[in-house]
């Protein structure tokens, strides 16, 4: 706290410096002026009182100019003060992240805490403190999950009382190939994750390989700790940052229909009427390289928007998984095409939850 206000005071003093001499050299110069003017008076009252034809307009200068500089440095007094009232006023926000631990391994934390004190170079960006974060998510029942509904995420995200959030998981490996000798690698999957939608703004996954698990280690954390990495983890996240402020404020001026969310239960929705709506075919995303490499199983869920056509007019990843595999699934929900949804014989619009589970595939 005390750097922030010593930089809004440097911010401040100068402007305020920079017309308090003028403004003090025009009182001085009204100080002086008023005896001269009292003087004056003196002298004019008597040819007034003689006859009004003896006072010259001329005469009345110094009235005019007393008048003149009270104003003026009045305007000044009030020009400065609003100058010095807006430079104190605070900085632009800057977006708060917190950093949870990647794992309850020592180097699951040790890799936390290395991005995290990387994260606090840049200036555009607070790092909430590393105890607090952890007692916060201990808190709110968070139990290492990196895969999260946007409920889900949102929540925690509410309960650390921060901008964005970074989980991970963090562990080295030892690899025994069928061709070559015995290796280790040593890796954080880490996640940015925005705390007021939920949305996973980036994903990341540095990985190392090693004939010893501390070689491997070494190098994993060295890749967290240099200045490579905190740029395209903050870049992401004020790139998110303006898309949401975008997606606000098309919000307010074009308001988007509310649809109808399907039911989960046939039955619930042949009780009001719904016919839900089906898919001409059925499409599988395909498994990503990257989710490969990293050997994830995980289940991605997204809300497809239809309208009373059977066309996919928006996807929306509800629950997200990373390593490519929400971008896999968005592009082939977008290729599918549905029998509508119909309520007592009339097609409507309608939206509906698809749930993907990834496995790996065999050898």
């Amino acid at each position: 706290m005390k750097m922030t206000i010593e930089s809004v005071k440097r911010t401040t003093d100068p402007p305020q410096e920079a017309f308090s001499r003028p403004l003090h050299g025009l009182q001085t110069l009204r100080s002086h002026l008023i005896p001269a003017v009292n003087c004056w008076a003196t002298v004019i009252r008597p040819l007034h009182g003689r006859g009004g034809s003896q006072l010259k307009i001329v005469h009345l200068i110094p009235l005019f100019l007393l008048a003149f500089l009270s104003l003026f440095d009045s305007g000044v007094a009030s020009t400065l003060q609003g100058l010095a009232t807006r430079g104190a006023e605070p900085q632009e926000h800057r977006l708060t992240i917190a950093v949870l631990d990647f794992g309850d391994s020592a180097l699951a934390r040790l890799a936390a805490d290395k991005l995290a004190a990387n994260l606090k170079h840049e200036a555009s960006v607070a790092v909430l403190d590393r105890d607090q974060v952890r007692a916060a998510a201990r808190g709110a029942g968070y139990a290492g999950s990196i895969s999260l509904s946007l409920s889900e995420a949102r929540d925690l995200g509410a309960a650390l009382g921060c901008d964005f959030f970074i989980l991970g998981d963090a562990q080295t490996l030892r690899r025994s190939p069928s061709s070559g000798p015995v290796y280790f690698e040593s890796y954080a999957s880490i996640f940015v994750v925005s705390a007021r939608t939920g949305r996973l703004v980036r994903w990341d996954r540095p990985n190392y390989r090693a004939a010893t698990a501390a070689a491997a280690e070494q190098a994993m954390l060295a890749q967290l700790s240099t200045g490579n990495t905190d740029p395209a983890y903050t870049i992401s996240i004020h790139r998110a940052q303006e898309d949401e402020r975008g997606e606000r404020e098309l919000t307010t001026v074009d308001q988007i229909p509310v649809i109808e969310a399907a039911p989960d239960d046939d039955r619930i929705a042949a009780a009001e009427g719904l016919r839900l709506p089906r898919a001409y075919r059925h499409l599988m995303p395909v498994y990503p390289e990257t989710a490969g490499r990293a050997e994830v199983e995980a289940t991605v869920d997204v809300l497809v928007d239809l309208d009373a056509t059977g066309e996919v007019t928006r996807v929306e990843v509800a629950r997200w998984a990373g390593f490519g595999l929400d971008e896999s699934t968005v592009d082939t929900v977008r290729r599918l095409h549905f029998f509508p949804a119909m309520r007592n014989g009339v097609a409507i619009p309608i939206r509906v939850l698809l749930r993907y589970n990834f496995r790996k595939p065999p050898q």
